[in-house]
């Protein structure tokens, strides 16, 4: 939107590749082939479709679970021309719908299939964009950022000017012990980016202001202070970070979809006591709601008492991940 309204800021995001992932098997095919093996072991498909630019596109237009992949494969065939392929997702252990990539991550596998079979010569970058165009035609109002799941699990610093993207690869200079909690609730994603989008395109107006204020200069204040906090392993100061940043987004950003965002069960998770005790901060990942949490641990130790702590209710699941020298 700035490409179009320079008084908007640039925008910026750290993100890192968790443990969890979407494997699959890809071969030639005449058309747009596709079979997924579930987390929880169910299968969805086989989906197929004629590999041609209408029938894709009516075929992610029409939604579902295929929709996405979809679009990337429209995409890919109005810029390739390539023949069909058949992919069957074979392992899934990425939770669906909780804020964690996942509509991200298997566009990318579905451009990065298409990629290696038909050897398209495309880089890592050009994949990273089918997958953005490809969600862009299935519906979604999605931003640039989950994409970057194409990198696998690397810190990557990302800016957004325009059309333009910056990508930097960070490191942290000792490692971080992060814990992800699946809320194992479902959110509605569509629903926070569409209703973002129109307050970020309203009128005139202090509420518009400011949302673009919290979007724009006041996160790159926060990105800029937990890049340094990174490049000297500053656990304690990460956390830190990741709480202002969460207090920032539920005073200025949730009002725009209370519906959603007002998440009853990601802020009692983050008023925990013991949660508390345990970290140095967290807070909602992605679009938040109640999807997913993150928290910087104060140690390794401290990690597993937390995730033996909410294991206990058995209604969150703990995905433990470390950043920096041991991850």
């Amino acid at each position: 939107m700035r490409a179009r309204d320079p008084s908007i800021a640039p925008g910026a995001c750290i993100i890192t590749g968790t443990d969890q992932g979407i494997t699959a098997t890809a071969t030639a095919a005449t058309d747009f082939e596709m079979t997924s093996r579930l987390p929880d072991g169910s299968v969805r498909g086989p989906f197929r479709s004629a590999m041609q630019g209408g029938a894709l596109r009516d075929a992610a237009a029409a939604g579902g679970f295929f929709s996405y992949a979809a679009g990337v494969a429209a995409e890919v065939w109005e810029q390739r021309q390539p023949p069909g392929v058949c992919i069957s997702v074979d392992r899934m252990d990425l939770p669906v719908g909780r804020g964690l990539s996942s509509s991200a991550a298997i566009c990318v596998l579905t451009a990065r299939a298409f990629n290696q079979v038909h050897r398209l010569d495309l880089s890592i970058g050009d994949e990273m964009e089918l997958a953005y165009r490809g969600e862009l035609i299935a519906g979604s109002a999605c931003g640039r950022m989950d994409q970057a799941c194409a990198y696998g699990k690397r810190l990557v610093l990302l800016g957004f000017d325009g059309d333009v993207m910056r990508v930097e690869l960070l490191s942290s200079g000792e490692p971080l012990h992060l814990l992800i909690v699946d809320l194992l609730h479902h959110k509605d994603t569509r629903r926070i980016l569409t209703d973002l989008q129109a307050r970020f395109l309203a009128p005139q107006h202090r509420e518009r202001r400011v949302l673009r204020e919290a979007l724009g200069s006041k996160n790159l204040e926060l990105i800029g202070a937990a890049r340094a906090a990174l490049a000297g392993g500053d656990a304690r100061q990460l956390g830190v970070l990741m709480s202002a940043a969460q207090h920032l987004f539920d005073r200025d950003v949730a009002p725009a979809c209370p519906a959603e965002l007002r998440a009853p069960r990601l802020h009692a998770l983050l008023a925990d006591a013991v949660v508390r005790d345990l970290t140095w901060g967290g807070k909602g990942v992605g679009s938040q709601g109640d999807g997913a949490a993150q928290f910087v641990c104060r140690g390794a130790e401290e990690r597993t008492a937390l995730i033996n702590h909410l294991s206990v209710a058995g209604t969150m699941s703990c995905l433990p991940l470390t950043i920096g020298k041991a991850g």
